[in-house]
């Protein structure tokens, strides 16, 4: 049986209001991830010109989705991905927005441009030995770069957000996507690194799927 999902086979997934397009070498946009742009959205209801990084955009679902929204937001974005950067600047003209949008590929750890208002990411974090477990579509059809968080599943998390408290403004925002077992160790991190945490936001299947926490210690 072939389980390869329709978006990719039609290269195209809607995501929030908008169509993006993706190939085998980004992730599909899921509806969860769009628990980022809700919250995103109210956390700066008020506010104007806000600047912030998204780290691993990915097809660019999250970072142009927001910048769609919110006319005077300016954001960059960072993957490590060259077929990430190459997907993501064609829906980012196709949107639009290009013109409010820097675009690197860089690793977190060597990313040192700028402070942000606001840091976003959904990073990967499925164990690595769970892998094996996911249904056939996300292990064959996904690229293993944008799922395999190493082997407690929180590699990349921890990266982002040691790298996240020197990129930040003192009391600016993180908003992290994270797996439905791991809110007790990314709260934890996030102590560690002089983060407060606001809440915690639930998926559509009641499993926590969102950290939101501001930056208060230098």
């Amino acid at each position: 049986m072939n389980y390869e999902p329709i978006s990719k086979i039609i290269k195209k997934k809607n995501f929030w209001k908008y169509d993006f397009e993706i190939n085998d070498k980004v992730l599909i946009p899921r509806p969860d991830t769009e628990i980022i742009i809700d919250q995103v959205l109210k956390i700066y209801k008020n506010k104007k010109n806000i600047n912030f990084l998204d780290i691993g955009f990915g097809s660019g679902c999250i970072i142009l989705s927001i910048l769609k929204e919110r006319k005077d937001f300016r954001a960059t974005g960072i993957d490590i991905s060259s077929h990430a950067l190459e997907v993501c600047k064609i829906n980012a003209n196709r949107l639009g927005v290009n013109k409010r949008t820097k675009l690197y590929k860089s690793n977190i750890d060597k990313f040192c441009l700028g402070k942000y208002d606001l840091i976003i990411s959904n990073p990967p974090y499925i164990k690595h030995v769970n892998l094996r477990y996911l249904v056939k579509d996300e292990v064959k059809y996904e690229p293993k770069l944008a799922l395999d968080g190493g082997l407690d599943g929180t590699s990349e998390i921890r990266k982002i957000i040691n790298k996240s408290s020197e990129l930040i403004k003192n009391n600016g925002k993180l908003v992290l996507e994270i797996a439905f077992d791991q809110k007790k160790e990314v709260k934890e991190l996030l102590k560690k690194n002089g983060f407060y945490i606001n809440s915690v936001i639930k998926d559509l299947a009641n499993n926590d799927r969102c950290i939101i926490s501001t930056k208060i210690e230098k």
